[in-house]
């Protein structure tokens, strides 16, 4: 039998315009010579729908869109995934795979494993499946399985992000036991940082111990704060890799039961793969919110100089306009840089200064201000006067802003709220300033793109005399490493103590973390890259009273 793996890349509630994508996609599998074709998970859909599942017109359109898909499937078996009542326990539903073959729907498969962690919410909308069923279909018993439902072999234990994920069945155990013969999985899985080594690990794991084939198809792309990022695959029953799609993009690859295929290695390529997430967050969210162009403030610093690479390699030279805003503060390497970068880039810049708006600022505050020192007020008025000028172009000319603050800014606070927070989209929000600069190095890997004194100057926001981030904040690889245990690793104060950290620095950082919640809750959306991101997946009170 020959299964065509369709790797695609929907839009949310979108539903004719991903039925078309799927019969295009069909009609490819054909051209292919497949048997079956087999989708992502909630393909009809797009992953994840969130409350727009309440909405039953939704439901109603995406089952009516499976129809027309099955109409297809006269000479060619479809395994796609959508969106399904549960009619005896209104108004729940279920995540389902829909098995269709000579013109008609044939059976229904549901989703038994359903995540509740993280960005994951499944419970609030569906039911867990009642059981698993086999197709028999060409000569083969396959075993239909969703997403998470691959994940819960607990003989595996070896998984970073397993913590909170422990189901009392296994549905893949309980395929095997009705006689599958090969495994399909369809996912709709978001990129992090280091998930895929675990998942093709764990998922190699499952086809040496069950001694069967497995066909994995993931969604790709961006929807929102989450990346797909495909990477869908095939192993064989002995549980070596023998084909993979393309990552971050759309594919169709053809697996063939009756051939020998030789063994592939998957490696993860932590800074590559990074910096292609983006590049599709950025280009997905861009496009797929109905905008062409973007515009960003470029200050000289790092952080906007890459964040100005990722935009140009997601919707090209022509589509990103840079705005360079020098105050009484900022260096003449600032401007200069920025103007250097843009040229490397080959994208338009405009320099407007702020300087005779803040002097206005102050000449008007001054009464009430009196002579009160030069403080954190006059510092965040530049931030917002560049702000509104860079709202004022996206305002004028419909561009969406990009917000160029990183993770360990985001963390501490160490930001403005309607100035340099302003914005649309926030790329590099979960990017803490160390990767930050692993990533330039890695764009300048065979040509200066980001000017070397740039990546070389100390950092600073420049909003007054000779101003450095390390002034108000530990030095960044000291920082980026307490954020990240506790952000992502979830330690206490006295596990990352034990790990060797300054005590009067650890809880600085915490209660910092902590009190700058509200300033996170007001941000714009970030692409999310690690295993725990501000925004949606992270649900902490503004006002409480933890006591680390």
């Amino acid at each position: 039998m020959k299964i065509a793996i369709a790797q695609i890349n929907p839009i949310i509630a979108d539903i004719e315009g991903n039925c078309n994508k799927i019969k295009h996609f069909i009609t490819l599998a054909k051209e292919k010579g497949a048997d079956l074709v087999i989708f992502p998970e909630m393909a009809t859909i797009g992953y994840p729908p969130m409350d727009l599942l309440e909405h039953r017109k939704l439901i109603d359109d995406n089952l009516e869109a499976l129809h027309a898909i099955a109409s297809l499937s006269t000479d060619c078996g479809i395994i796609c995934g959508f969106v399904d009542y549960d009619y005896d326990n209104p108004p729940m539903l279920y995540n389902a795979a829909a098995f269709m073959y000579d013109g008609k729907l044939q059976s229904k498969h549901y989703k038994t494993l359903l995540p509740t962690y993280d960005v994951f919410d499944e419970l609030r909308y569906f039911s867990p499946a009642p059981s698993q069923e086999i197709v028999t279909f060409k000569g083969r018993r396959i075993g239909i399985t969703i997403c998470e439902d691959i994940w819960n072999d607990m003989s595996y234990s070896e998984d970073a992000f397993m913590e909170f994920r422990r189901y009392a069945g296994d549905p893949i155990e309980n395929c095997i036991k009705k006689g599958a013969d090969i495994l399909v999985n369809i996912s709709a899985s978001p990129y992090v940082k280091g998930k895929n080594s675990i998942k093709w690990s764990k998922i190699q794991n499952v086809a040496k111990k069950y001694k069967v084939p497995v066909m994995y198809v993931n969604q790709v792309g961006g929807n929102d704060s989450l990346i797909f990022d495909g990477n869908s695959f095939v192993i064989d029953n002995k549980g070596h890799f023998i084909l993979k799609a393309k990552d971050f993009e759309e594919d169709c690859i053809l697996f063939d039961t009756e051939k020998d295929y030789p063994h592939i290695v998957c490696e993860e390529d932590f800074l590559r793969d990074i910096e292609k997430a983006l590049t599709l967050g950025i280009k997905d969210y861009v496009y797929k919110s109905g905008f062409k162009r973007v515009v960003l403030g470029l200050s000289g610093g790092i952080d906007s100089a890459l964040t100005a690479c990722l935009a140009v390699s997601a919707l090209g030279p022509e589509n990103v306009l840079g705005i360079t805003m020098p105050s009484h503060f900022s260096s003449a390497g600032s401007v200069d840089d920025s103007i250097q970068l843009a040229h490397n880039l080959g994208i338009h810049i405009h320099t407007i200064s702020i300087k005779n708006l803040f002097d206005t600022y102050r000449q008007e505050l001054q009464p009430f201000f009196g002579n009160l020192p030069f403080d954190i007020a006059e510092e965040n008025i530049q931030a917002r006067i560049r702000g509104n000028i860079l709202m004022a172009f996206s305002n004028k000319f419909g561009m969406l802003l990009l917000t160029t603050g990183n993770k360990s800014e985001l963390s501490m606070g160490y930001c403005t709220l309607y100035g340099d927070m302003a914005g649309g989209l926030a790329v590099l929000s979960d990017v803490p300033k160390t990767l930050v600069y692993a990533l330039s190095y890695y764009i300048n890997r065979d040509k200066e793109i980001i000017p070397r004194s740039i990546l070389e100057k100390a950092p600073s926001a420049e909003l007054r005399e000779n101003q450095k981030d390390q002034d108000s904040l530990p030095p960044y690889e000291v920082l980026d490493q307490i954020i990240e245990r506790y952000v992502e690793l979830k330690m206490s104060a006295q596990q990352i103590i034990a790990d060797g950290f300054d005590p009067e620095v650890v809880n600085f950082v915490l209660r910092t973390i902590d009190k700058n919640e509200y300033k996170r809750k007001q941000a714009p959306i970030g692409l999310k890259v690690t295993t725990k991101a501000f925004g949606v997946g992270r649900r902490i009170p503004i006002v409480q009273r933890f006591k680390h």
